[in-house]
């Protein structure tokens, strides 16, 4: 027998092996993985393919004669590359596909001039309203304060709360047209 014939039958032998693993446990390896990537079925299935790679790189993990089956040793394994898989996506920044790039589908961010006259314009509207729908508005709104809590503030009823605000959002919208979109 050459030297060539030799390595072709290892190499067939660890390609059975590794495909023995692969219909043994392959299931519940992808299972687990599936799990443990919030469901991702690809990134589950390259860490399966992952992990029976680290095994046919370690085959003296799989004769140990410390344990009756490899399943705990691939479960372990799989586990260690999700984490480690998790950690290196969140500290890299979050990857964008190409309908982001897109200009005419991204979502514009208007800078803090845009903003800044923005909020004037929005303040300048408010004063335009009664005294009754601008408190509302402003504890509603503004503040954050529940529909009950802003009652209670103001000594009304819920319902009187609830129209008021409604009723100032719609004043609003005919000061701000440009702005009416935001104001739903």
């Amino acid at each position: 027998m050459t030297a060539g014939t030799t390595l072709t039958t290892t190499a067939t032998t660890a390609e059975h092996e590794l495909a023995a693993l692969q219909r043994e446990h392959g299931r519940p390896l992808f299972a687990l993985l599936l799990r443990l990537c919030d469901g991702d079925r690809q990134r589950a299935e390259d860490l399966v393919q992952e992990t029976l790679v680290r095994a046919w790189q370690h085959p003296e993990a799989l004769r140990a004669d410390s344990f009756d089956s490899v399943r705990p040793w691939l479960m372990t394994v799989a586990r260690r590359l999700a984490i480690d898989a998790r950690r290196a996506r969140q500290a890299r920044p979050a990857e964008v596909g190409d309908a982001v790039l897109d200009r005419g589908h991204a979502p514009v961010c208007a800078d803090h001039a845009e903003r800044a006259a923005a909020a004037l314009d929005v303040r300048e509207a408010v004063k335009t309203l009664t005294p009754q729908h601008r408190e509302v508005l402003v504890l509603v709104y503004f503040q954050g304060a529940s529909v009950a809590e802003a009652a209670q503030a103001l000594g009304i009823p819920p319902g009187t709360v609830k129209s008021r605000a409604y009723y100032a959002l719609r004043a609003l919208r005919r000061v701000l047209p440009g702005y009416a979109a935001d104001l739903r």
